[in-house]
């Protein structure tokens, strides 16, 4: 790990949080992807797993300095700070693009995952019998989560815990989307846009001295889904990182080859020719988060006919493979000038 950042170093490190952070927001796309392809994802994980009872000490002693450099603490800092700028900038702007452009952002992404494909695999020799089958089972399990039928939404507090948990998915391991495994498991609407929902109302109602939620019994509802899904989110990442770290020390080849298994089966989700189903409620109506946009419920995949939009979609994709090799590039390029 780095001890110490350039100025350069941190604003980047910024710019890869915000595009882990806008990759997250996307259903069928991960985050772990780009930390994968950015280069930070080893120091990623290796961070996260520093959470744990020796870090747990230096804070119950006081020793807060200590706690912050043990967790590597700036580099968390800088990555998380740029996912929470994303969150209210650049997954907007793509809110906007995947509604009023839907095929050619599918098709970047398309062509952005099979240019991750290249780059991680073009330095990985060590392929034998275990990592091919590692790789076969990765493929396989991406794809069978790719097609899999939403289940109904379940409020019950337990479910939502283990949601939590594997809601960061995406973050820790790349190819599995974590806001898609929450449609999987029925509760995106649930945990990303009516608890979200409850907290901007609660918020905004209190800022202006309306202290009613606590006579509101569906809020406080909501609140208690939205904290305990907080925490297995926490309890997730922690965990994750954890196992990933041991794996990662003791098993590199397979779990690189898991890896690239895992973001090849990612591309039947990403596949840019689907019609978007979205979440309808009992009496019919289309169900809409806080922007008024109407919430995804599942895609249905198709093969496309050859003409000028399909053509379009292909040159979009050819520009996402691009630019996967032109940050690779430059990434080379300044490895190589600092030494």
């Amino acid at each position: 790990m780095q001890s110490t950042r350039t100025f350069r170093d941190k604003i980047f490190l910024v710019l890869k949080g915000i595009g882990m952070g806008a990759a997250n927001k996307v259903p069928g796309v991960s985050g772990g992807v780009v930390a994968f392809v950015a280069g930070f994802y080893e120091e990623f994980i290796y961070s996260l797993q520093k959470v744990n009872k020796t870090a747990l000490k230096l804070i119950l002693n006081g020793r807060f300095k200590s706690f912050f450099r043990y967790i590597n603490g700036r580099f968390l800092t800088l990555l998380f700070s740029g996912m929470i700028i994303s969150y209210f900038s650049v997954s907007k702007i793509l809110d906007y693009f995947l509604i009023h452009y839907e095929l050619y952002v599918w098709s970047s992404f398309f062509g952005m995952i099979i240019g991750s494909i290249y780059y991680i695999n073009k330095d990985f020799k060590e392929w034998n019998f275990k990592t091919i089958t590692a790789l076969i089972i990765g493929i396989v399990l991406g794809l069978s989560v790719s097609f899999l039928d939403p289940a109904t939404e379940n409020d019950n507090l337990v479910f939502v815990f283990f949601c939590g948990i594997i809601s960061v998915s995406g973050m820790t391991l790349p190819g599995f989307s974590g806001s898609f495994i929450l449609i999987l498991l029925g509760n995106y609407v649930l945990l990303l846009v009516d608890s979200v929902n409850a907290l901007s109302d609660t918020f905004y109602e209190m800022v202006n001295g309306d202290f009613s939620v606590f006579n509101n019994s569906e809020r406080i509802r909501m609140l208690k889904v939205l904290v305990v899904f907080t925490v297995g989110s926490v309890v997730g990442l922690v965990s994750f990182s954890h196992l990933l770290s041991y794996i990662l020390k003791h098993y590199k080849n397979i779990t690189i080859a898991s890896i690239i298994g895992f973001i090849v089966g990612s591309l039947g989700v990403v596949w840019p020719w689907k019609k978007t189903i979205y979440g309808v409620k009992d009496d019919g109506q289309f169900i809409l988060d806080s922007a008024g946009r109407q919430v995804i419920s599942n895609y249905e995949r198709y093969i496309p006919t050859l003409n000028t939009e399909t053509y379009i979609a292909i040159v979009f994709i050819i520009i996402g493979i691009a630019i996967v090799l032109a940050l690779e590039w430059y990434a080379h390029k300044t490895r190589k000038i600092n030494g």
